[in-house]
């Protein structure tokens, strides 16, 4: 259905893997004592194909969507508030827009498809598949041309990106309800109940948490009665109980991966679509590091799914690629150690190992 998706994704040298382990080994520092920004630094190496990588040419990409699963009454948020946000980070206002700042970092906003009307804004880019998906409670998301909409809109992006010379993105979402749909969608990928998956969200109270459970668990069963033989694929998943910024996440990653683009996965929503890149394209997972664990409840379980450690457990829970945008210059200052550090012989240090034994 999407031709561009059995495009080959680029693999990592293990020969430069071995060569920037051993720059790691020269540098002036016990082997080891900066942990994870050395396995950062040494993974970006073979990915880049370089002794000295570079994560300096990056930029911010926000999706945006409205959920048809709103209706539901599943956000303690109503659904306009995704539009007020999108206006919000087209004034600058927004968490993601003070870190893109502080960081000197490009930053666009993509409306794919909101219940709101949006003028042309500054950041904004309208690329509007409907006004929203429709409720997956009581029919798919998303039909197969729209689907295949989103993930063409956000390869266009990547491509775009990758023609301006980037080497990493930052990719967030904006959606009320997403929490729903994200929720959804791992528990039919991986037979997961919802009640083990579910979180508050932007911040349900009791009740309105276990209301939001019991739609998703609806929604199952609506689409397992009407599937007997269950979905068919990560795709068709994506499709019955996605948003389009999900799908564009998922697509995005994928495509960044076989564009030799690195990408930084922010939270929960993230982590679902990255879930699903890495279900598709197993060989993306090399190009993906993961900012945080988030607050919401299913983001450890996720994690664990895909089988890594984030960099952050700040408990964020706010979305729109904050969490990733705040892993960003622990990224850099990776690189940049490695680049720059001077190595036992330039430095004229000892390497000898001396005994306390008399």
């Amino acid at each position: 259905m999407i031709k561009w998706l059995s495009e080959p994704i680029h693999k990592m040298d293990e020969n430069d893997l071995l060569q920037a382990q051993l720059k790691q080994d020269q540098l002036t520092k016990p082997q080891g004592s900066l942990g994870l920004l050395e396995t950062i630094a040494i993974q970006l190496s073979a990915l880049q194909q370089t002794h000295s990588p570079n994560v300096d040419e990056a930029k911010i990409i926000i999706f945006a969507a409205d959920h048809g699963i709103a209706q539901e009454n599943v956000s303690a948020f109503p659904q306009v508030v995704t539009a007020e946000m999108v206006k919000n980070f087209s004034a600058g206002g927004a968490a993601i827009c003070v870190l893109s700042r502080q960081h000197g970092l490009a930053l666009e906003v993509i409306n794919l498809g909101l219940v709101t009307e949006l003028p042309e804004m500054k950041r904004v880019e309208n690329k509007v598949i409907s006004s929203g998906t429709h409720s997956f409670l009581r029919e798919a998301a998303m039909n197969k041309a729209q689907f295949r909409q989103a993930f063409e809109l956000a390869k266009e992006k990547v491509d775009q990106a990758k023609d301006n010379h980037c080497r990493l993105l930052i990719l967030g979402e904006m959606g009320i309800a997403n929490t729903t749909s994200a929720s959804a969608l791992v528990c039919a990928l991986e037979s997961i109940e919802p009640q083990v998956i579910t979180g508050v969200g932007t911040g349900l109270d009791s009740d309105g948490l276990q209301h939001k459970i019991q739609v998703i668990k609806d929604a199952l069963f609506f689409h397992q009665e009407k599937h007997p033989a269950g979905l068919n694929s990560p795709l068709d998943i994506l499709q019955t109980l996605g948003g389009y910024e999900i799908v564009a996440l998922t697509a995005s990653y994928i495509r960044a991966a076989q564009q030799g683009i690195i990408s930084i996965v922010d939270g929960f929503i993230g982590s679902v679509a990255a879930l699903f890149a890495i279900r598709i394209k197993p060989e993306c997972k090399a190009w993906l590091i993961f900012s945080h664990q988030s607050a919401e409840q299913g983001h450890k379980m996720v994690l664990e799914l895909i089988g890594v450690k984030p960099l952050l457990g700040f408990n964020l829970r706010l979305g729109e690629g904050s969490g990733a945008a705040l892993a960003y210059p622990l990224i850099r200052s990776a690189c940049l150690l490695q680049n720059e550090m001077a190595s036992f012989s330039s430095a004229s240090v000892s390497t000898s190992v001396h005994s306390s034994e008399p």
